[in-house]
């Protein structure tokens, strides 16, 4: 055998290794990702609070119990997470907010928020309007490719 194909049936060996690994790991982190999903579906409570703030922060900044912080993994620590400063009856919490309804909770409004603990699951508005969530501004690839799928017949007109 050539050395050029020894090399490439080694390294497409290596590829479908590294990939199956990849694959188990995924499958055992979904596994765990439902069952902490299904615990926290089974601890919330609806609750009406006065939202205050709302921050992205790192744990260590954001006010949360000094337990939350101790059982948290090291990398965890760093990264920085949505935080809700709310009035919960008498007491301000910092709360953690679930990342794809942190843009969607009002800032200093009354809401009925689902609470699993720290966590905020849910968020209904409860006196006025829901607030409009701003549009984020595209980039220029993703007009130029707009206008292009437009032209093609990919994507309707507007």
């Amino acid at each position: 055998m050539s050395t050029p194909l020894l090399i490439m049936i080694i390294i497409t060996a290596l590829l479908l290794v590294a990939l199956l690994v990849l694959f188990l790991v995924g499958r055992k982190a979904k596994k765990k990702q439902d069952a902490q999903k299904e615990q926290i579906d089974a601890m919330k409570q609806t609750v009406s609070m006065l939202i205050i703030d709302k921050k992205r922060m790192k744990l260590k900044d954001a006010g949360l119990p000094q337990a939350v912080v101790e059982q948290t993994p090291k990398l965890m620590r760093r990264a920085k997470l949505p935080i809700v400063k709310a009035k919960v009856g008498p007491q301000i919490l910092s709360l953690v907010c679930e990342e794809k309804i942190f843009d969607s909770v009002p800032v200093k409004k009354e809401v009925k928020a689902s609470v699993s603990g720290i966590y905020i699951t849910e968020v209904k508005g409860l006196h006025g309007k829901a607030a409009e969530i701003p549009k984020k501004k595209q980039g220029f690839m993703k007009r130029f490719t707009e206008k292009l799928q437009e032209k093609g017949g990919a994507k309707p007109l507007k």
